[in-house]
């Protein structure tokens, strides 16, 4: 067995999908917070959920090992850390871009903000739809298609879409 570099242990932490919108992955979310490579090789990989109680973290415990294990790395442990709780400002650029090419409207950047080390408070004054940009949209239940998205319905297309909630 060979010993990993930081940035190669990153990268192949940072390849795993998210189980629930698998077009983006956990680096995308800001799910993926650290990777260590101790002097022994050992790799300890740090996330933390988009809430606490988030169902996909099992799975994604065991395609962070699996990914590892495919690489040839089985002396690997996954943390998972609850604080600083995480936020939807951590979602990424490339991660917002491809929620929407997905269907689901990301949160407004800056929706966190308060919390420490945020962005400053943002209006919106309504969503924008992912497939048509309109943003006369309105929300259709407080719950999407998981706990940590919203149902909405454009007004214009008419398409229904999930939205991100803000965090």
């Amino acid at each position: 067995m060979t010993t990993l570099a930081r940035q190669d242990a990153w990268t192949i932490a940072a390849g795993v999908a998210d189980p629930e919108i698998p077009v983006v992955s956990i680096e995308d979310l800001g799910i993926l917070r650290e990777v260590r490579v101790g002097p022994d090789g050992h790799v300890q990989v740090v996330i933390t959920p988009t809430y606490s109680g988030c169902p996909a973290m099992e799975a994604i415990r065991a395609d962070v090992l699996a990914a590892f294990e495919r690489a040839g790395h089985t002396d690997v442990e996954v943390q998972l850390v609850l604080a600083p709780a995480w936020t939807t400002d951590w979602i990424t650029e490339t991660g917002r871009r491809r929620l929407e090419e997905f269907g689901i409207a990301p949160p407004v950047r800056g929706a966190a903000a308060g919390r420490e080390g945020s962005a400053p408070v943002s209006l919106t004054l309504a969503v924008r739809c992912p497939q048509c940009g309109s943003p006369e949209t309105r929300e259709l239940s407080h719950f999407g298609s998981t706990a940590c998205k919203s149902l909405w319905v454009c007004t214009a297309c008419k398409e229904p879409f999930d939205h991100f909630k803000p965090l």
